[in-house]
Parts: C-alpha cells; structure tokens; sequence
C-alpha cells in the first residue's frame, strides 16, 4: 500500500507564496500586454517608400535608380481626442473644487426641502473634482409600430429588423407649441408658489433663554416675513369730528389723542368691535365722556352701586349710604358673573354622581 505522505507547514506556506507569486507575473504581463498596442497606434514609426523609378528613354538600356525618399505616413483620426507628446490625451473640461460641489447640493437641498446641513461636517473638502461640461440630452425612446419592440440607437428594430419610420411611436411623445408654452407657465407657476410658501428652516443652536423668532423671504424679494401672534385689530374713532364733521378720524397706533383736533381719546369715542360685555365701565385709558353712565362702589364693602346712583343711595349689602369717599370706577375689564342656572345644573350632576 502507497502511502500518503503529508508535508510540513513551513513547505506548505513556500507552496503557496510561490502561487501568489506566479499569479502576480501573469497578471503584469496581462496588463503590458493590454497597454502596448495603445502606445502603437498612438506613435507610428516612421516608414521609408521606395518609389520606383520610371525608365527613361535614350541609347542606354539599364534604368536609372532613384533615391528613396522617405515619407511619414499620418492616419487620420477623426473622432480621436488630441494627443500629446507623450502620447496621453488631452482632458478637455475643468478642475473644481470639491468644496464648491458640496455646497452646491447643500444649497440646492435647503432651497427644495428646508434642511440647513453643513457640508464640511459630511464629506472630505480637500482636492479638486473633474468636470465635463456637455449640454443636456434628453433620452428618447422609439417603438416598433409592427411588433412593439424597442428600437436600438441605429433605429433598427431587433427583433423584425424594421427600420423606424414615422408611424413608430415617441417616448416621450413630441409636444407641440402650445403644450410647451403651458409647460413653462407651470413651471413658472410651481416656483412662485415655492418663493411664496418656502419652508421655515429648523434653528439647531436653539438656546431656551433667547427668543425665536420664526421668519421667511417675503413675496417678490420684498420685505422679510416674521411670525407674530395672532391679534385682533381694535380702531378707535374721534366722537368730536364724527359728531361736529362727519368724519370718521381714527386714532393712530397707542395714542390717545385725536390726530386732527387733539380731543382725548374718552368712553364716547366708538370701539370697532364694541365689547360692552368686558368692558362695560368704558375701555382702560379713555377719559369718562359727556354720555357715560357713572357706576361708583361702596368703600367699606366694595360692591357696587347700580348704576347713576346718586349720594345718599343705600348699599344693599352693608346698608352704608353713598357719600364722597365711595369712589367713581374707572374703565377696567370685567369678568362676567357665572350664570346661575349653569351652576345649577352642575351641582344636580354632581348630586346624581354622589347617589350612584
């Protein structure tokens, strides 16, 4: 019986390492081989033409030999990019920095979608990026009218070898003027409504001690928008020029006094909306009008009298007649009183909810 003889590790590893070395040489002379036919047609060496020299005529019979002339044969290229001494051929496009790339698509991106990134943080910013600048294309595919198969960019169809024709279909379809005018409108359409409506862009620094104020480009680059709470506009009109002119002056801003007759702003100069429920004494910082109905409160129990008591009134609470200390109330907010039948039905719910 033969058997099986196993070597060592260490002539295992010789093995191998001879292996890798072998497939390294094949590969390099794989590549030497791929490059040098390239070098060739780059550089054609120079070739020297015999011409043959024509016999002339006369009383000898040996033809004259000619010298050789020599000659470079050029081949012409047509499609073939400039070459260079070398023999590399020249890039035609441009270097650019790869940090203007990125805050391209930075930009790009927070206009399209409100995100504010920083492209430092995401991507390395070092070397340059090259550029091929080639005008836009679009890719059109075209159909087989006959079979409905594709056609290839000789416009043969691979499958009947039909060659295309007008009858064979447009993807996309070609569009006429007016379709292309409603197209551009659109788009015009889409991008006003975009500067009108931009996102609000997120403040990653927020600090909770400052205030935000949230803002976005105005319409048409005008003025910048800020948020601002929700207020309802209160207008206040002079009763002097209403009642005396006819006109209706209004009082500008938190002035409280008539921009054309300087009257003080009092409780008689109209409030556009009227709240007589919240403020039934007259609006705070009005003077009391030639119309305004008094409304005074006791001193000692302060409750209120009805209103245009006169000195000598009872208090029907403490029983104390109105005298000269009880105080004329100046305009103020006034919460309403809580209806009485409201709080009847509650406590007849509460009462149920006890007993079940």
């Amino acid at each position: 019986m033969a058997s099986n003889v196993r070597g060592t590790p260490a002539e295992g590893r010789e093995e191998r390492v001879k292996n890798v070395g072998k497939k390294l040489l094949l590969r390099m002379k794989t590549v030497l081989r791929k490059t040098e036919p390239a070098k060739r047609t780059s550089h054609l060496p120079t070739t020297s033409a015999t011409v043959p020299a024509e016999p002339v005529a006369g009383p000898s019979t040996e033809p004259t030999a000619v010298p050789a002339t020599t000659e470079t044969t050029h081949v012409p290229t047509a499609s073939a990019p400039p070459q260079t001494e070398d023999g590399q051929a020249v890039f035609e496009g441009e270097r650019i920095p790869r940090a203007q790339v990125y805050s391209e698509r930075a930009q790009l991106l927070s206009e399209r979608f409100g995100l504010d990134m920083d492209p430092h943080t995401w991507y390395p910013m070092e070397g340059h990026v090259l550029r091929v600048n080639k005008p836009i294309r679009m890719r059109v595919h075209r159909s087989c009218h006959q079979c409905s198969h594709g056609l290839n960019q000789s416009g043969i169809c691979d499958s009947c070898k039909h060659t295309a024709c007008s009858q064979c279909s447009y993807y996309p379809p070609k569009r006429s003027e007016a379709e292309l005018e409603a197209s551009r409108e659109a788009r015009d359409r889409i991008l006003r409504e975009r500067r009108a409506n931009a996102m609000i862009v997120p403040d990653w620094n927020f600090n909770p001690n400052e205030k935000v104020v949230l803002r976005r480009p105005g319409k048409a680059g005008g003025q910048e928008l800020v948020y601002k709470k929700v207020r309802q506009r209160v207008r206040r009109t002079c009763c002097q020029c209403l009642e005396f002119d006819g006109l209706d002056t209004s009082f500008q801003g938190g002035k409280l006094s008539c921009p054309k007759c300087n009257h003080a702003r009092c409780t008689d100069c109209p409030r556009d909306p009227p709240k007589k429920d919240k403020y039934p004494y007259g609006y705070p910082g009005d003077e009391f009008g030639a119309k305004s109905i008094p409304h005074y409160k006791c001193h000692e129990c302060y409750e209120k009298f009805p209103p245009g008591a006169q000195d000598g009134e009872t208090c029907f609470r403490c029983a104390h007649e109105k005298c000269n200390d009880c105080q004329r109330l100046r305009p103020q907010k006034v919460e309403p009183k809580p209806d009485p039948e409201v709080l009847r039905s509650v406590q007849e719910k509460l009462a149920a909810m006890n007993l079940a």
